[in-house]
């Protein structure tokens, strides 16, 4: 098997993680409230993210399945960490979704599938995953 990417420690708390198909990179930092800068994504920010950009991938795939129009939608995430020890407590989403043509049985289908998607059901079960789907209605 090989490898997904590559974890480089830059210093100052710093890192950067290459994709190794794409080459594509991101560069991390400590948070501000941990002894860092802040000036980039802290890990545990990409972890949060990383469940909101699952929800809309596995999302975009039902609705390329299903032929079920798909943009226009965003996620805004919030992490809460906790102390004794350091991690993330909870990970609030909020989905805004422009679909108003959407019938309740895509409504349904769309919103079971983002709350099952693989990080959802990867993130300990400590972890609040608190999410809400915002409509733009008619």
């Amino acid at each position: 098997m090989s490898a997904t990417s590559q974890v480089i420690y830059l210093g100052s708390l710093r890192t950067d993680s290459t994709h190794l198909g794409s080459g594509h990179s991101i560069t991390t930092d400590a948070p501000l409230d941990n002894n860092g800068k802040g000036q980039k994504f802290s890990p545990t920010d990409l972890a949060a993210t990383s469940l909101a950009s699952c929800m809309l991938t596995v999302m975009g795939i039902a609705a390329q399945k299903r032929d079920i129009t798909f943009s226009a939608i965003k996620a805004d995430v919030t992490k809460i960490m906790a102390s004794n020890p350091r991690r993330i407590a909870e990970v609030h989403i909020e989905l805004h979704i422009n679909h108003p043509e959407w019938t309740e049985k895509e409504r349904n289908l769309m919103e079971n599938t983002a709350l099952n998607c693989p990080v959802a059901k990867s993130l300990h079960p400590d972890i609040k995953q608190k999410v809400r789907f915002n409509y733009q209605e008619r």
